[in-house]
């Protein structure tokens, strides 16, 4: 059986850290034997299409990012996000 994953606030403001402000990508956990031990961010750069092919496009701006809400955590079951 799994044992149940413990998320501290440390790991919490961790992930949270690498939450925002990403507008395209991925965050990913890794736990090994009921710890978190890596988070791993991918970031991916969206670029207008009419100016895509020539190079000379710009990133598109972010959203704001101000009103990310604290994901709930539980953990009596191990279960978060």
């Amino acid at each position: 059986m799994a044992k149940p994953l413990d998320v501290d606030e440390i790991w919490t403001h961790r992930i949270i850290q690498s939450i925002n402000g990403l507008e395209y990508g991925m965050v990913q956990i890794v736990v090994h034997d009921g710890r978190i031990v890596q988070i791993e961010r991918t970031e991916r750069k969206r670029f207008e299409s009419d100016h895509a092919a020539s190079g000379k496009g710009t990133p598109r701006k972010p959203e704001k990012t101000n009103d990310f809400k604290k994901p709930n955590v539980y953990r009596t079951t191990g279960d978060f996000l």
